[in-house]
């Protein structure tokens, strides 16, 4: 059965060097990623090769500065990247935006001598990085997690369990917040630990309904000495520096979710145009080109909106409530066309021989990580309508 080769997404870019980067990420995701994705998800390999590949190529650091090995890529760019390498596998798409988030405080928060000092192995040097807020029992409340630093000399002790960690126990490097002082969110601090510390240890991997090939895991704290230099910003700011970093982190969930998206119209557009029944492509039937035109308009949709927010980053202006509304607008979306790319399939969706049935699967985790749709809604809300009475 003969399938329609995808077209590639026509981008809008801002320069020459976006759209040679481009060219270069669809080249990996080509041959690096795609060809192995189906196989390597369903043994849950985790590709550690293809992380030090896109490092390598300067894929890690895209929208940091180039002084500490970084791209210089604004976010409308950096983005885009993240959308064709989840295309081509989401453990990859979600992995690159977990390391870019984990990365995020220091390069934002941290002072000068330590971004030198850090910065340059975290961006290009071969590093991976893991995002440590969620525990057990703080997940959408996170602002009540009890893992806990207490100063000893010029070290902070820190001891606690954190929870859903992508990449815990696979990564080098765990930008962790921990309670130092008073109840809520006042209280936590945000530290650069590395994963060879002391102390440090992952349990064994979640058993996910998707993304098998991505660590997911709680990470162990048992008194892991960090010096005080490792502190990113200010006792006290660490809840303000992770809500910022979960602004443009959420911004990445949804650029992923896109490409996930688009990978699962692709395919099933390919299907439609190829299987025969009554004499004739399944693509001329009416309902199903209704389906397809929705799926597509929907897709187009997300990445607007995905752009305008990160635009409005780009240029300074605020963009939460933004963020929110794209990351719950694409991850929606995503979950959507993933479950009409199995309808298009038929049967064969439903089957592992064909990749429409681990896009809806990967799909439902965008709908929960980095703050439930739910959340979203109550962040747009605040935004609508100022913060609810109690």
């Amino acid at each position: 059965m003969p399938d329609r080769a995808p077209q590639p997404v026509d981008r809008q870019l801002p320069t020459d060097e976006a759209r040679d980067l481009i060219s270069l990420v669809r080249d990996i995701a080509q041959h690096e990623i795609a060809p192995k994705a189906a196989e390597e998800e369903g043994a849950g390999h985790f590709p550690r090769e293809v992380f030090t590949l896109l490092s390598r190529t300067g894929l890690l650091g895209l929208p940091y500065a180039s002084e500490h090995g970084g791209a210089d890529q604004p976010y409308e760019v950096y983005l885009q990247v993240l959308e064709e390498l989840a295309a081509a596998r989401l453990t990859v798409g979600l992995g690159v935006s977990v390391h870019t988030l984990s990365s995020y405080a220091l390069a934002t928060y941290g002072t000068k001598e330590q971004r030198v000092e850090h910065l340059p192995a975290m961006l290009g040097g071969g590093l991976l990085g893991a995002y440590c807020l969620s525990e057990p029992s703080s997940g959408s409340d996170a602002a009540s997690l009890r893992t806990r630093a207490v100063l000893d000399g010029d070290d902070w002790v820190i001891t606690g369990t954190k929870a859903w960690i992508t990449h815990g126990g696979v990564a080098d490097f765990y930008t962790v917040m921990a309670r130092t002082g008073e109840e809520g969110p006042r209280g936590i601090t945000a530290f650069l630990v590395p994963a060879d510390a002391e102390g440090v240890s992952a349990a064994a991997p979640e058993k996910k309904m998707g993304m098998k090939g991505s660590p997911t895991a709680q990470v162990h704290f048992d008194g892991v000495r960090v010096p005080d230099s490792r502190r990113i910003g200010e006792e006290g700011q660490g809840f303000a520096i992770a809500l910022s970093a979960l602004d443009s982190g959420r911004l990445g969930i949804a650029a992923c979710a896109i490409g996930v998206a688009q990978a699962a119209l692709d395919e099933a557009v390919g299907y439609a145009t190829g299987r025969q029944q009554f004499g004739r492509p399944i693509a001329d039937f009416q309902g199903l080109r209704f389906m397809l035109a929705d799926m597509a308009t929907q897709i187009e949709a997300g990445r607007a909106l995905y752009l305008a927010a990160a635009r409005l980053r780009d240029a300074g202006r605020p963009f939460a409530k933004q963020a929110a509304m794209a990351k719950l607008h694409c991850t929606d979306t995503a979950m959507k066309v993933t479950v009409d790319a199995v309808q298009v399939l038929g049967g064969y969706g439903y089957t592992a021989d064909f990749p429409a049935e681990r896009y809806m699967r990967e799909a439902k985790v965008l709908q929960i990580v980095e703050g439930t749709n739910q959340i979203q809604r109550m962040v747009i809300a605040r935004h609508l309508a100022g913060p609810e009475t109690r």
